[in-house]
C-alpha cells in the first residue's frame, strides 16, 4: 500500500490571501496575537479575479452589544472548568473595550475572543504539530462553522450555551472535568495531565456514532460501544515504541475477513531470507502454510495461507488506510497475559478476535450469526462486507477512565505527553492548521509474535 497522502493543507492562509480586502476576516486582523496574523498582500501580476469560496470555519467580525460582550467575559473567566486558560482569550482587554461602549474595536476584540474560544472547545487547544502521529480528521469545524455559531449566540444572547454545545459529550470527558474540579490548585502536575487529556477528547469528533470501536493504546484495551454503552472489552497488543508505534487514527471497518492470508513484506521475504527458505524447503513451507512464487525478474512473493498457524490468526478487520493499520487475531494468544503489550509492528492484535469479528459482521448487517459461524469454520479466506460501516477510533489517553469505569493514569509508552503539555503552557497559537503534516509511516506488517 502506498503512503502518498499529503496531510499539510493551508486552507485558511490561502483563503485570506485570495481576497485581501474583501472578507474582513479575523485571520487577516488577529486582535489577540498580532504576530500570528496572516500576511495580507496583493498580487498585481494576477489579472483575472476568480470567485473563491470562503472557508466556512473562518469567522468574520460581527457586531457585539455591550450586554453580549459582558456575557462573553463571564464565559471566558469561567472557562478554566473546561481545562482551558482564561488568559488565552484576554478578558481584561475585552473589559477595556466594553468600558468604552459599542465600537468597531469592541466588535473586533469580542469576535476574536469568541473565535478562539470556539476553536479550542471544538477542535482542541493543542496545535497540530504538538500532536505526535495524530491523523484523525475532525469534521466538527465543517459541521459547526464559527461564523454561524457566533451569529446564533449573538441573536439569542446565550453566550454560555456555546460551552454546552461544543464541549465533548462523552462520559469520559465529563469524569475528567469533575476530576479537575476536585484536584487542589496546588497539585500542578495532576492538573496539567488532566487538562492535556481533556484536550485530547476535543481532537475527536463530538459525535462518535451510535456504534463504534475505540481503543486507548496505552491502556491495551479495545471497547465495543453501542449507544454510548460498553458492550464488550478486549485486551490488545499495540505497536512497540519507535517507528513501529501505533498512530492515532479514525478509520472505518468496511468488512470482516475470516481466515485471512498474509502477504509477507519484502523486508522479511528478502531481508530475513524467508523467500529462499520457502522455495528451498517445501516440506517446512507446507507445514507452516507458506507458498512462494518467483517472477521472471527473480522477484519472490510469499503468502501465508489461512490456517491455525497463520500470523494473522482467524480474522482481521478490513479498514483501508494509508498507514496499513488494522485489527487482527494472533495465534500467540498467550501474549495477552503479559503486562507490557507494546510489542507489535504497529497493527493492533485483539484477544477473542473471532468473537469480535462475528459481532462486527452481525452488527454491520453483513451476516447472521449462523452465517458468521459457518464462514469462520470453513477455513477458507472469506471477506464479509458490512452494510453499516463501523468507525474505529485509535486514541491515546494517558489519564482517563479505564474499562472498569475508574479514573487512572496510563503509562505514556510513546512519550507523547511532553509536546502536549508544553503547548498548553505556551502562548496560544492562532491561525492553526487542521491537518497533520507529519510523515505517514506505513507499517511493515509483521504480525508474528515478539517476546
Amino acid at each position: 500500500m502506498a503512503s502518498s497522502r499529503t496531510c499539510g493543507i493551508g486552507l485558511l492562509a490561502a483563503a485570506a490571501l485570495a481576497f485581501p480586502a474583501a472578507a474582513q476576516t479575523l485571520s487577516a486582523q488577529d486582535p489577540l496575537q498580532d504576530d500570528d496574523a496572516v500576511t495580507v498582500s496583493a498580487t498585481p501580476t494576477f489579472e483575472t479575479r476568480e470567485i473563491v469560496q470562503e472557508d466556512p470555519r473562518e469567522a468574520a467580525v460581527q457586531h457585539w452589544s455591550v450586554e453580549n460582550a459582558r456575557a462573553l467575559v463571564a464565559v471566558l473567566e469561567a472557562i478554566g472548568s473546561e481545562g482551558l486558560d482564561p488568559a488565552d482569550y484576554r478578558p481584561d482587554k475585552l473589559r477595556e473595550e466594553i468600558a468604552r461602549g459599542e465600537s468597531r474595536e469592541l466588535d473586533v476584540r469580542a469576535s476574536g475572543a469568541f473565535t478562539w474560544l470556539v476553536e479550542d472547545l471544538r477542535d482542541g487547544r493543542t496545535p497540530m504539530d504538538s500532536r505526535r502521529q495524530w491523523f484523525v480528521v475532525d469534521p466538527d469545524g465543517d459541521l459547526l462553522p464559527t461564523g454561524d455559531l457566533m451569529a446564533q449566540a449573538l441573536e439569542s444572547g446565550d453566550l454560555a450555551g456555546i460551552v454546552d454545545m461544543l464541549a465533548p459529550r462523552h462520559e469520559d470527558y465529563a469524569m475528567l472535568r469533575d476530576a479537575l474540579a476536585q484536584t487542589a490548585p496546588g497539585d500542578t502536575a495532576k492538573r496539567r495531565i488532566i487538562r492535556a487529556n481533556m484536550d485530547r477528547w476535543r481532537w475527536l469528533p463530538r459525535d462518535l456514532g451510535s456504534q463504534y470501536l475505540i481503543t486507548n493504546v496505552p491502556e491495551y484495551q479495545l471497547r465495543l460501544m453501542v449507544n454510548d454503552q460498553i458492550i464488550r472489552t478486549y485486551r490488545t497488543i499495540v505497536g512497540a515504541p519507535g517507528r513501529t508505534a501505533t498512530p492515532q487514527l479514525a478509520e472505518t471497518v468496511e468488512g470482516v475477513i475470516f481466515n485471512p492470508n498474509w502477504t509477507v513484506p519484502q523486508s522479511i521475504v528478502v531481508g530475513e531470507g524467508l523467500g529462499r527458505r520457502v522455495l528451498n524447503n517445501p516440506t517446512w513451507a507446507r507445514n507452516n502454510g507458506y507458498t512462494a512464487t518467483r517472477g521472471a525478474d527473480g522477484f519472490i512473493t510469499v503468502i501465508q495461507q489461512p490456517g491455525p498457524g497463520n500470523s494473522l490468526g482467524k480474522m482481521k478487520l478490513d479498514m483501508p488506510n494509508p498507514h496499513a493499520i488494522f485489527l487482527h487475531d494472533t495465534p500467540a494468544r498467550g501474549l495477552f497475559d503479559s503486562e507490557d503489550r507494546a510489542r507489535s509492528h504497529g497493527c493492533i492484535r485483539v484477544e477473542r478476535a473471532l468473537e469480535l469479528a462475528m459481532t462486527v459482521a452481525i452488527l454491520g448487517g453483513g451476516a447472521t450469526r449462523d452465517e458468521a459461524v459457518s464462514v469462520s469454520d470453513s477455513g477458507e479466506y472469506t471477506r464479509v462486507p458490512v452494510e453499516r460501516t463501523i468507525p474505529v477510533y485509535i486514541t491515546y489517553f494517558t489519564y482517563g477512565v479505564d474499562v472498569d469505569g475508574k479514573l487512572r493514569e496510563f503509562e505514556d509508552i510513546y512519550g507523547r505527553d511532553a509536546p502536549v503539555l508544553a503547548s498548553l503552557d505556551a502562548a496560544r497559537v492562532g491561525n492553526r492548521q487542521t491537518f497533520s503534516a507529519e510523515e505517514v509511516i506505513e507499517v511493515v506488517n509483521d504480525p508474528r509474535s515478539t517476546t
